[in-house]
């Protein structure tokens, strides 16, 4: 379960339910609901929505609509057993939810009305909080990259403390000054252990992000918005990609398939598995927005050894693979992401095991929106599996996050649904990640079927959990259970920041992430202010001057991104 953080108003019965919200706030008591001391309110007219006659209005509204919803409920519920319309109509069930969750709605806009006035009182904040990423519009001075209401210091701005960030003339391709080749024996076993399992400073900035939403509509495209800094975690969106590839044992071994149809169960459970580990614990923070240019390099070593198990994978995994024989019996993954656009913010990354002929390409959109208690985050692009020992292509595509309860304690959510082709064998899966319905259903749901459409039979059948128990079932009767928990982890190599160019992710964001892991988020926050103040800059320079925008390992083809010198165009294959 999602981790929740109860409110201290009283719970009906109806919470017994299990949905997080109901566990959270099912149908509150009115009276004990609304019974809120109201402060005096300030008289400036542009908070007079915050008044205390105001919210007493309100009060009187909700109160009135509360008692609607629960003669509703007791209507419904007195109803006989037995008739033409019973209790458990499903038309009744959907309406009874529906007036629940629309209370629910309302009362936590209303909570946020009260905390809003409550924290205005104390410590008023004139003007707006958001920050627009516009290349041309000057910096807003009121919390800024989630500035307190008393304001971070901003002492000596036009200095870069520390020398945070390397000084890079704006022109439109320095980039390809650097070196591309990265030496493997320069990457090291990562040591990177972050989880973000604790709120931290979440809890006590809450009102930060109180005053943030109420300046948001429903709907709205975050792009452009400049989020708190103590929201974030430590790593780079790229870097989260080459996370989802912590299984890659699995990856080498999809080609390993004896025909069509096993190559796409086996891709199907690769992917099925690599979400868990790419979320850095339970409390779903944001990673940093990647900067147009930035690039994250790693890679894997895995046992070549044919037949061994995922066991014994596991224990070679945790010895370790340095140098000599175990490196010489590997399989060599390596993985290169790149930011390609800005505006839109768009990420390609691909990974390649060369020996085994085989690699991936994919380019990610992320579009987010404002959904009022939650975040939305669609994934917009497309990945490329290319198996070229047997010339197959398996596209695929990749379903919505959704950051929920973002006012108590945040944790994600996959949904949506999610399909993988192959053109050529004619097989496909369907994959739906099932996000929680109102009343009853499991958390983190996922639903997938392999079919061969000419002959439209299903191979694979498989239901559980992303981030817990998958069971496949298989068209010859067998089943077969994966435990995604418990499947052994390898560690990704990386260089030392040190060797690492300067816009590579772990280099450019290595001051916001020591001062995020020593807690000190003003640091962090002007660390961060000075890297988006140097893009926008670049970015202003670039339409001065009309110089185009380089990308160094991908290219545009058609509606996506491909990497340069991927496989199927260095070996000369045409698949």
């Amino acid at each position: 379960n999602p981790p929740l953080k109860s409110r201290s108003f009283s719970m009906a019965s109806q919470s017994s339910s299990g949905s997080p919200l109901l566990l959270r706030r099912a149908s509150q008591n009115a009276a004990s609901f609304f019974n809120v001391s109201q402060n005096k309110g300030s008289s400036s007219s542009s908070r007079r929505a915050l008044q205390p006659d105001h919210l007493m209005a309100v009060r009187e509204m909700m109160t009135q609509a509360e008692g609607q919803h629960r003669d509703l409920i007791q209507t419904i519920e007195s109803l006989p057993a037995s008739g033409g319309l019973a209790p458990l109509d499903q038309d009744l069930l959907l309406l009874k939810a529906t007036s629940m969750a629309t209370m629910n709605c309302l009362n936590d806009c209303f909570h946020i009305l009260q905390l809003q006035q409550a924290a205005h009182q104390k410590c008023p904040v004139p003007g707006a909080t958001i920050e627009w990423l516009e290349p041309k519009l000057p910096l807003s001075d009121h919390l800024k990259n989630g500035n307190t209401p008393q304001g971070f210091s901003t002492r000596e701005r036009s200095r870069s403390p520390d020398n945070c960030m390397d000084q890079i003339s704006p022109g439109p391709c320095h980039l390809s000054a650097e070196h591309e080749d990265i030496d493997p024996e320069d990457e090291v076993m990562d040591s990177f252990v972050d989880k973000e399992d604790e709120l931290g400073p979440i809890e006590e900035e809450r009102s930060i992000i109180l005053h943030l939403l109420s300046q948001l509509k429903l709907g709205m495209d975050l792009t452009r918005v400049v989020l708190p800094t103590f929201i974030l975690e430590k790593r780079s969106l790229l870097e989260m990609y080459a996370d989802f590839m912590s299984h890659p044992d699995l990856f080498v071994t999809i080609t390993d398939g004896a025909n069509p149809e096993d190559r796409m169960i086996r891709f199907v459970e690769y992917y099925l598995t690599s979400f868990h580990e790419g979320r850095k614990g339970a409390i779903a923070k944001k990673p940093y927005n990647p900067i147009i240019g930035e690039t994250f390099h790693c890679s894997w070593r895995v046992p070549s050894h044919k037949g061994s198990s995922l066991s014994s994978q596991g224990s070679l995994n945790k010895a370790g693979l340095e140098g000599g024989k175990e490196a010489s019996d590997s399989y060599h993954v390596r993985f290169v992401a790149e930011q390609v656009s800005h505006h839109p913010p768009v990420s390609g990354f691909y990974a390649e095991c060369a020996e085994r002929r085989m690699c991936v390409n994919t380019h990610v959109w992320t579009k987010s929106k404002f959904m009022g208690m939650s975040i939305g985050v669609s994934m917009v692009g497309e990945g490329l599996l290319c198996l070229q020992e047997h010339e197959e292509e398996y596209t695929f595509t990749l379903p919505c996050a959704y950051a929920r309860s973002i006012l108590t304690v945040p944790w994600v959510e996959l949904g949506g649904k999610v399909n993988v082709n192959c053109a050529k064998t004619g097989y496909s899966a369907a994959i739906t990640f099932q996000t929680k319905p109102f009343y009853g259903g499991k958390l983190h749901k996922v639903t997938a079927e392999v079919k061969h459409n000419p002959t439209n039979t299903v191979a694979c059948r498989v239901q559980g959990e992303w981030n817990g128990v998958l069971e496949f079932s298989y068209s010859n009767g067998e089943t077969k259970v994966v435990d995604v928990t418990k499947l052994p982890v390898t560690k990704k190599r990386v260089r030392p920041n040190e060797k690492q160019g300067s816009y590579e992710s772990r280099r450019l964001w290595q001051h916001v992430t020591e001062s995020l892991r020593e807690g000190n988020i003003e640091k962090a926050t002007e660390h961060k202010r000075l890297l988006e103040e140097r893009q926008r800059a670049e970015e202003r320079h670039r339409t001065e001057t009309g110089a185009a925008w380089c990308t160094r390992y991908f290219q545009s083809e058609g509606e996506g991104w491909v990497y340069h010198k991927a496989l199927w165009k260095t070996s000369g294959a045409s698949i």
